[in-house]
């Protein structure tokens, strides 16, 4: 990766996804940046079934396939073959580390090794901010009622800010 470690480490979070509560990293981003072909990263692990129990990796649903693919909107009209036959496949943290000893390029030990940087970075961000939760309501019990707003606006902070939902067809005017 000729990109600078700040860039790669950025690069690879935008890549982490949410599914079924775990934190993953779909093949065709994996496959991306260890800059092989998705059908060649998948076969590997085909040969190598056992060493991928469910909570390695597992099969999006069709229903996750296609909130991903709604939410993604890239896809080319018309094109034959620009879409994806199979549903993508999602590595959990200990999924991608077994993808070394599967691919064993030396490309994909720099990539292993950028990507579990960046989870061990994730998860320190969630334990310096449960943490921090913990500290403020061991503070708010040794205080007085009167800072009651002052603790409600601090979680209101540590919390993630809600989207606003756009609506969706026609507004009547």
């Amino acid at each position: 990766m000729a990109e600078s470690s700040p860039d790669v480490l950025r690069r690879i979070q935008r890549r982490i996804l949410t599914f079924r509560g775990c934190r993953v990293m779909l093949d065709s981003d994996l496959a991306d940046l260890y800059e092989v072909d998705v059908k060649v990263l998948n076969q590997s692990v085909r040969r190598n079934v056992i060493r991928f129990p469910a909570d390695f990796m597992f099969q999006l649903t069709r229903e996750e396939a296609a909130l991903l693919r709604s939410q993604i909107v890239t896809l080319d009209d018309g094109r034959r073959g620009a879409h994806r036959k199979y549903r993508p496949f999602a590595f959990t943290e200990q999924g991608v580390a077994m993808l070394s000893s599967v691919l064993r390029s030396p490309r994909a030990v720099v990539v292993n090794i950028e990507i579990m940087r960046v989870f061990v970075h994730l998860r320190e961000l969630v334990q310096s901010n449960a943490e921090l939760a913990r500290r403020l309501d061991e503070l708010e019990k040794r205080s007085d009622r009167r800072f009651g707003a002052v603790f409600e606006a601090i979680r209101g902070l540590m919390a993630p800010p809600e989207r606003p939902r756009r609506t969706i067809g026609f507004r009547a005017v």
